[in-house]
Order: structure tokens, then C-alpha cells, then sequence
């Protein structure tokens, strides 16, 4: 591999410096950096542009095995690769669920074969999602794919016994439960937020209480057993409160948002397009305050994408019908760049620990999320932040198309993207 020489990027957004790396490592950085010690090396102006750690994701869905009509490990991590991704975390509802080591050792090698970014395995926490019987755990984390964090995404683990066995048993190898919170009694029929909007749509509403409640009750079931539990797409400003009270008791909790939750709200229901219809529903404004503040306040401590794609014929339907979820990949960044840095909420520098440095530190990716400095890993994405453009899903590298920001101008695009050295995306085409 050739050594690379990344001229005037702004690490971490401050002054601009040289990066060179040497194969799948950082050589040096800083200004005025030895002409012999860049001989050869292949030049990538920056002019200027933002240089992060590779992104990583604790939160996408790639759909292989099953669901190959809306993605695959290949489609999915080559929209990650663009989106400035080295590592991703695939959740655990395919078909056949990854419940057991068999399938999430085929994720993991499908990843490894493709090379776009690093894909590591969740595992379910229940036999086939059903919430009765714990999955596998121990023998998926001492598979090859050494799963760490375990959710039945796209359904709440909502009995306390099975949730408390799953901190229990996760605690002995230091794994992590990550709960999808959506108390299902309380959202039987809902089809988005329960609201001013629902109730003058006519629409089945989906409480806030339901997210908060089974939210509230695991803190407190991961304070008793000592265990660690993440919140997956934590979407209300009551959840905050929760969670930033379960953090100022010294309880081992975690918690994400997504792109979409800090942007969108429960008003474009009223398109009835149903490309916004996501879980959790798409919640009030004063929420999406509530979010934006405590991700600048390390309340909720990273971005996760839930990247859900799915085929043209479920989204192109009636609300009712329609399936539920969004892609993000390829627009989170753009995304939090609006609302995060634009709003002087975070700075790059805050960007990069939400969207790097934390996922990696809570899902365990070896070598991700590691600073921007000599004899690191060389996993990197430089980023474009005066580009302005109109997104355009055409263009996409997902196999799905299920974007709510089509048509909408949105900051920033990545150029570049390496893993371990090597380009997964240059001047903003896959490599």
C-alpha cells in the first residue's frame, strides 16, 4: 500500500495540518512535515476541508440474510463507505434472525469479503425476537464475530424478567444490551406520535410514555444487576429526563440519536407521505429541542443511523400500510451538520466524539473512533463542509431509495473515506 499524503485539512476542524499515512496507519501529522518523509506519497488536497476519525455506526440495518431486496452487507456498507462510515453495527431482525453464532459469523465474514467498512454483528436477545426465550448470548460473543451488544431492534424486550436475565448474563463478558424502548400495549395501532397532529388526522397515536416508561424501568433494572444498557433511538424530551437522572445516579446507561429525530417532526405527518413514517414516530419540535440539547450536553452520548431500508412497493402505499423506517447513512452527517454545528451546538471536535469515538467505545470496535494522530489506525473521512446541494436518492449507493430528505438542501458531503489506508471513497465516488 502507498503512503498517502492529505494536504491542509482541518483535523477535527481546527488549522489546517498535512496527514500522511503509511499504509493502514497514520505516519505523522502537523505542518512542514519532511520532504523525504512524503516522497512518493500520493496527494489529496484538502483545501481546507474537515478531517474526522471514520464514522461508526451502532445502529444500521442491513437486511442480508432475507431481505436482499432492500439491502445487502455489500450494498449497505458501500452506503456507509459514502457516507464517510469505516464501521457499522448490523442489527439482528434478518431472516433467519441472528440469534444464533451461525448467522452473525455469515454477517461478520459477508462484511469482511466485501471491504467497504467493518461490519460488526448484533445479536438478538431473544430466540427469533419473540421476547420468551434468551438467545444464544455467550456462544455469539465467543463466535468469530465476538458480539458485543445484543437488541431486539424493531421490538422492545418488554419483559422485565427476560430483560433482567439479559443485563445478568451480557454483565460476565462486559456486553451490552441495546433495547428498542416501545412498551407494545401502549402502541397497538399507533402509526405515529399521539399528539395535536394524530388527533386531527385521525391517526392512531403512539405516546410518549411508552418510549419513557420501558426506558425507566431498565435504568433501574441495569442499576440493580451492576449491568450496562443502551437506548436505542431515543426520540422524546421526557426520555432525556430519564436518562440524564439514571446518569447522575452513577447508573451504566447509554443512549443514541438519530439524525432524522434531530431535523423532523410529527408535522409532516400531514403530507401523509409515508416515507415519514419511522420508529419511533417523528415527535414534536419542543422535543427535537430537548434531543439537540442533550446530545450537545452528553446526555445522549452518540448519533446511530437506524438506516432501515426498504423496497419501492412498502413505501409507495397508503400510510396504514406502509412499513416503517428511513435510510441515513449517506445524509447523517449533512444532517447533524445542520443542526448540530450550524446551531453552534457542537463543534467538529464534538461531532467526532458523538459519531466516532463514543459508538466505537460503546460497541468495543477495535481501532475505530481512535484520534486523528501518528501510529493510529488510518480509518478517516474528510468532509466537504462549504458544499450545499439538494439530496438526490438517485444517486445513492443503498439499494433503497426510502429517504425523507429528497429534494431537501442539506451542508456538507463527504469526499473521502479510508479504511486502514485504504480509499472506500474518492472525490465522493466508491473506490
Amino acid at each position: 500500500m502507498s503512503k498517502i499524503l492529505i494536504r491542509g485539512a482541518k483535523v477535527l476542524g481546527g488549522e489546517p495540518q498535512d496527514v500522511l499515512i503509511d499504509g493502514a496507519v497514520i505516519e505523522a501529522v502537523g505542518t512542514g512535515l519532511p520532504d523525504e518523509a512524503v516522497e512518493g506519497a500520493e496527494v489529496v488536497e484538502a483545501d481546507g476541508k474537515v478531517l474526522l476519525p471514520g464514522l461508526v455506526d451502532l445502529h444500521t440495518h442491513l437486511r442480508e440474510p432475507g431481505r436482499e431486496d432492500s439491502e445487502t452487507v455489500l450494498t449497505g456498507t458501500r452506503a456507509a463507505a459514502s457516507g464517510g462510515y469505516t464501521a457499522v453495527f448490523a442489527m439482528a431482525n434478518t431472516f433467519p434472525v441472528a440469534d444464533t453464532a451461525g448467522v452473525v459469523e455469515q454477517v461478520y465474514r459477508l462484511g469482511q469479503e466485501h471491504g467497504y467498512c467493518d461490519v460488526q454483528p448484533i445479536g438478538a436477545v431473544t430466540v427469533g425476537l419473540e421476547g420468551k426465550k434468551l438467545a444464544e448470548l455467550g456462544a455469539m460473543h465467543e463466535s468469530a464475530a465476538g458480539v458485543t451488544v445484543f437488541s431486539d431492534d424493531g421490538k422492545c424486550v418488554d419483559d422485565a424478567v427476560i430483560m433482567r436475565r439479559a443485563l445478568e448474563y451480557v454483565k460476565a463478558f462486559g456486553g451490552v444490551v441495546a433495547q428498542h424502548a416501545q412498551e407494545p400495549r401502549l402502541t397497538e395501532g399507533a402509526q405515529m406520535n399521539e399528539g395535536v397532529v394524530s388527533a386531527e388526522l385521525g391517526l392512531g397515536g403512539w405516546p410518549a410514555v411508552a418510549e419513557e416508561s420501558i426506558i425507566a424501568r431498565d435504568v433501574l433494572l441495569a442499576e440493580h444487576v451492576g449491568s450496562r444498557v443502551h437506548i436505542c433511538h431515543l426520540s422524546t424530551a421526557g426520555s432525556v429526563e430519564i436518562v440524564r437522572w439514571a446518569k447522575s445516579r452513577g447508573i451504566d446507561v447509554t443512549a443514541e440519536v438519530t439524525p432524522h429525530h434531530l431535523l423532523l417532526t410529527d408535522e409532516l405527518a400531514r403530507t401523509y407521505n409515508p416515507v415519514y413514517k419511522v420508529n419511533p414516530p417523528l415527535r414534536t419540535e419542543r422535543d427535537v429541542m430537548a434531543l439537540r440539547e442533550a446530545l450537545a450536553d452528553g446526555t445522549i452520548d452518540i448519533v446511530a443511523t437506524d438506516h432501515a431500508p426498504h423496497p419501492h412497493e412498502d413505501k409507495d402505499c397508503e400510510w396504514a400500510a406502509a412499513a416503517m423506517g428511513m435510510v441515513g447513512l449517506e445524509t447523517a452527517l449533512s444532517v447533524v451538520q445542520q443542526t448540530m454545528i450550524e446551531t453552534g451546538l457542537l463543534d467538529w471536535a464534538g461531532v467526532a466524539d458523538r459519531m466516532s469515538v463514543k459508538p466505537a467505545r460503546i460497541g468495543q470496535a477495535q481501532g475505530h473512533g481512535r484520534p486523528v494522530s501518528a501510529g493510529e489506525p488510518a480509518n478517516l473521512t474528510l468532509v466537504d463542509t462549504e458544499y450545499r446541494g439538494a439530496v438526490d436518492p438517485a444517486g445513492f449507493a443503498s439499494r433503497s431509495r426510502n429517504t425523507p430528505y429528497e429534494g431537501r438542501e442539506l451542508p456538507g458531503r463527504v469526499t473521502h473515506t479510508w479504511l486502514r489506508g485504504k480509499a472506500t471513497l474518492v472525490d465522493g465516488k466508491l473506490a
